[in-house]
């Protein structure tokens, strides 16, 4: 039996549903908030799908007509949640269903079953367990589900010429986006601001800092050892340096053990996760990304939209951000030596910390504004839609 969608549905702006892990704090899942808040309301409705669940996270998508939906799927193989899936799909009928890299990669196949003809595959960055996207099962499975995707999205060119070279993806089904910043909240101000911590700062100190959830990927550890360091090999480091970590999870206890073991436990703030990221990057004074594995990065960018120098891991997308001598420095990921000469580096000049500063605010402004990457994703559905038929055909469940 075949029906076709009433003239209600018709009328209404299509629909994409996003498919991802878990809603919570996180760059991809800041990147999919700030896409949804920005794109203009008569031309795409939009639902998230969240895999495992979602937290408050979803208070920040300023749309009222935006649902998300948790499947609550268990660990290994849950037909359950690809029968709810799938039921969800045949009930919301989407024009679109995008899914974010590999953990939703799977939930193509019950979106094609479910008769959505447009489904999208986001790449965000890389898996933990596979800092080189050389898995051969994880690669042998994008190969087998390739012929179920319809397009791909890659955030940055390193992903885009992986999933070209390495996943096999046709080079013509493969568009580069990168993420936007929101330049009207992150903002260089002239006189840092001083952080929520009373006598933490001196009044001519030098505070580092970074922002991110503290998970093995992100590399933290690296940061705080460096930090130990210069502490006692910077002129007067104890009385000038401050240490920054915002974000919350497992090697936030670990770091806290590595300060205390150093007696730098009062020279550091780990105040776990926070909501007020634009006031506590206008807070630092060099800001350091460590992390082991990148898609793009969202701090860097706002690091940079605050008019900051970035010291960060040469590692996915990050050296397509960073300008290289110009915007920041680039170092090995996991090189405590090279980390440390990038960030004594700057404290040895605070001229060029402004000049660095000055130039990562001019580079967000031209390469990487919330209306450029709008403008990105638009494309790509209208593309994904330019050979729909007028009138949609569903298999009816019965």
């Amino acid at each position: 039996m075949i029906r076709t969608m009433t003239e209600e549905m018709v009328n209404q702006p299509p629909l994409v549903v996003h498919v991802i892990y878990r809603l919570a704090v996180g760059g991809l899942e800041n990147g999919l908030v700030n896409l949804i808040n920005r794109m203009p309301a008569e031309r795409y409705r939009h639902a998230i799908v969240c895999i495992d669940d979602y937290t408050d996270f979803r208070e920040r998508i300023q749309r009222k007509d935006v649902e998300v939906y948790a499947l609550h799927k268990r660990p290994g193989t849950d037909l359950g949640a690809y029968m709810r899936f799938w039921r969800l799909m045949r009930r919301l009928r989407p024009a679109i269903v995008h899914t974010r890299n590999l953990g939703a990669l799977e939930f193509q196949f019950p979106a094609w079953l479910a008769g959505v003809r447009h489904r999208i595959q986001g790449e965000h960055g890389r898996d933990i367990r596979d800092l080189q996207g050389i898995n051969r099962k994880y690669l042998l499975f994008r190969k087998f589900m390739r012929p179920l995707v319809s397009s791909y999205v890659a955030l940055s060119q390193d992903l885009a010429n992986w999933l070209e070279i390495s996943a096999g993806a046709a080079p013509q089904k493969i568009s580069q986006i990168y993420n936007g910043v929101d330049t009207e909240k992150f903002f260089s101000v002239k006189h840092r601001l001083r952080l929520p911590v009373e006598h933490f700062s001196p009044k001519d100190g030098i505070v580092i800092g970074t922002i991110g959830r503290m998970q093995s990927e992100k590399d933290q550890l690296t940061l705080v050892r460096v930090f130990i360091v210069l502490l006692d090999t910077v002129e007067n480091g104890r009385e000038r340096l401050r240490l920054v970590l915002i974000g919350d999870g497992p090697l936030r206890e670990q770091a806290q053990v590595l300060l205390r073991e150093a007696r730098a436990e009062h020279l550091a703030w780990l105040p776990g996760a926070r909501i007020d990221a634009p006031e506590m990057m206008q807070a630092l004074d060099i800001f350091v990304l460590p992390s082991l594995i990148e898609g793009v990065s969202n701090t860097i960018l706002e690091a940079m939209a605050t008019g900051l120098p970035v010291v960060a891991t040469a590692v996915g997308g990050n050296p397509e951000l960073v300008s290289h001598g110009k915007t920041g420095v680039t170092v090995p990921a996991a090189d405590e030596i090279a980390m440390s000469r990038a960030i004594r580096h700057y404290i040895d000049a605070p001229e060029l910390r402004r000049t660095h500063g000055k130039a990562g605010r001019s580079r967000v402004e031209k390469m990487f504004s919330m209306a450029s990457m709008v403008s990105g994703y638009l494309r790509v559905y209208d593309d994904a839609l330019c050979d729909s038929e007028s009138t949609v055909e569903y298999v009816s469940e019965q």
